[in-house]
């Protein structure tokens, strides 16, 4: 995502350039879209050609979307398919970037690059 830089303006008073506290995984928002329609989990696990089992696992965030999840979701909901790998790249990041050894791990990497 691209920082928005404004002249005397703090970054992190500028609501685009802050995420969320606790990252959403995609599969909330398919479990809500799939509510909303009155859809139920087994049948359009069914619908998609998929087990049951493993759909309820994306939708729980225990599994990610994939591009091929992805594709089925467009085919069975009519949402295109680049929405769920972008919501789930994003997902992937913010979960990156608030791991505190990870960071640390960059950290380092950013430094040993800086001296060379």
């Amino acid at each position: 995502m691209k920082k928005i830089y404004l002249k005397d303006v703090s970054q992190d008073m500028i609501a685009n350039n802050l995420n969320p506290s606790v990252p959403v995984h995609p599969g909330e928002l398919i479990k809500d879209e799939i509510e909303s329609r009155g859809l139920t989990q087994k049948s359009l696990a069914n619908q998609m050609g998929v087990s049951y089992t493993v759909f309820n696992e994306i939708l729980n965030g225990k599994r990610p979307v994939t591009t091929k999840y992805a594709l089925l979701l467009e085919a069975a909901l009519g949402i295109p398919a680049d929405l769920w790998v972008r919501l789930q790249c994003d997902y992937d990041m913010q979960v990156a970037r608030s791991d505190k050894s990870f960071v640390k791990r960059l950290e380092n990497i950013r430094k040993l690059v800086a001296v060379l």
